[in-house]
Order: C-alpha cells, then structure tokens, then sequence
C-alpha cells in the first residue's frame, strides 16, 4: 500500500494513473512526476519499492501544492475575488455559473434544485 500526500493510492492501477487520486495531480503532472522520480509509468503500485515511494515524495514535494494547500490556496484565490466584488465574484457568492454558461435552461447543478413557483389565486 503506498500512502503519497495522506492518500492510500489503488494498489492495481500504474502509477501514472493513481497520482491523480490526490488533489492537485493532473495526468500531465502524474507523467511529470514519474519522469522526475525516475519510475517506469507502467509500474503498478503494488509493485513499487519504498525507494520508488520517497522518491515519489521528494518529487511532489519539491515541485507541486497538494492535498490541503492546495485546497486553501483555491479557496483563497475564490475569497479574494468575492472580497474585491469582481464579476466573478459576484457569481461565486450568488452560487451561479462563474464561466460564462448559460443559466435560462441548465446549471442545475450549481443553482441547486428547481423551486417551484407558488400558484396566485
């Protein structure tokens, strides 16, 4: 079992498909890493030697945020654009699509679920 970051990474897939699990490891990263740590791509984790996994580590954590700084730096970066009121901003705190999607037909996920309009009589 490796345990990178504070995340146990699935033991049967290749490596440069179980970085990924831990936040802020895309799969140009994962590639990235893997070519820094010297490991073949291909290796499962349950066939990496401890030597593998420091080097791993040491290569995370030398070049990228993960995990928790990751998070704080997102959320900070989300705060700040509230703070200032920008656009965006203002889309965050209303709890509305930020990127520009449009709102009359979709975005059911960030607008929650449909309120029903109370019927006049």
């Amino acid at each position: 079992m490796a345990r990178i970051a504070g995340i146990d990474l699935p033991r049967r897939k290749a490596i440069v498909y179980a970085l990924p699990y831990i936040y802020g490891i895309g799969d140009a990263t994962a590639r990235k890493l893997c070519r820094m740590a010297k490991v073949p791509e291909d290796r499962k984790v349950d066939e990496l030697s401890e030597t593998d996994v420091k080097n791993i580590r040491d290569a995370i954590d030398s070049s990228i945020k993960v995990e928790g700084d990751a998070r704080r730096e997102v959320q900070q970066n989300i705060k700040r654009l509230m703070d200032l009121g920008s656009y965006r901003g203002l889309r965050h705190r209303k709890g509305l699509p930020v990127n520009g999607q449009r709102t009359r037909t979709n975005a059911r996920t960030r607008k929650g679920p449909r309120k029903s309009l109370a019927r006049r009589s």
